[in-house]
């Protein structure tokens, strides 16, 4: 599990980093809103834990920013607030748990793995879907469009292709014989090391935004949430 630790309290931030480390956790830390933000939207972690008093962005509007942009990473709220209100206005902000302090390490853990479990379950894409989420990726299927961040990716015709057919799997990799035949259909002219050209332009275009596309030898390619296994 990639984890993304939002705390502003030193003692708490660093004794529940390596609580968790210690339980096979992967986690990294912020102790702002703004840092928070740039972490979350450049990395993609698998869930947030964040508190709700943060210096520079409180929770709430990091959590706000971050689903306005189209992240939808499971978020736990870890806060001294504990009122029915305050909860209120987390889950409508985007939280998908909240935990009061004090609290339970055994019980942070279930439901962070919990949250996982969930999130994987409505992630994962199915042919009836109209849409597919990767991250901060969306895939609408029916008209083909690609937004990150709920923008428009800019793509060339060859690079969309390529896009299409690594999303059809996500996560597997797709040869590079298939890869061909649909980014260069019927052109015989064209080399096969062509498609090497298209993933390297492709690769540089997702830098920076939490997905990877990665070369297996011998298998072909794929593409993955960085960090994810």
């Amino acid at each position: 599990m990639q984890l993304l630790l939002v705390e502003d309290d030193t003692a708490m931030r660093t004794t529940l980093q390596r609580t968790l480390m210690r339980r096979g956790m992967h986690v990294e830390v912020a102790a702002d809103g703004p840092s928070a933000l740039a972490h979350w939207t450049t990395r993609a972690p698998d869930a947030v834990v964040l508190d709700l008093t943060l210096p520079g962005l409180d929770g709430l509007q990091v959590l706000e920013r971050a689903r306005a942009q189209g992240l939808r990473t499971p978020v736990l709220i870890l806060t001294a607030r504990g009122t029915v209100g305050d909860r209120v206005l987390g889950l409508n902000a985007g939280a998908d748990d909240y935990l009061a302090k004090p609290f339970d390490l055994d019980e942070l853990e279930a439901r962070l793995r919990a949250l996982l479990r969930r999130s994987h379950d409505s992630f994962t894409p199915r042919a009836s879907e109209e849409s597919m989420q990767l991250g901060a990726l969306r895939y609408e299927k029916e008209s083909g469009a690609l937004y990150l961040n709920d923008e428009v990716m800019e793509l060339t015709p060859r690079e969309l292709a390529m896009m299409h057919a690594l999303l059809a799997r996500p996560g597997h990799a797709v040869a590079k014989e298939r890869l061909f035949s649909l980014v260069f259909p019927g052109e015989a002219d064209v080399q096969y090391e062509a498609v090497e050209v298209v993933a390297y332009r492709l690769r540089k275009k997702l830098t920076g935004t939490g997905l990877q596309l990665v070369t297996l030898r011998g298998l072909g390619y794929l593409i993955k949430v960085q960090g994810s296994a």
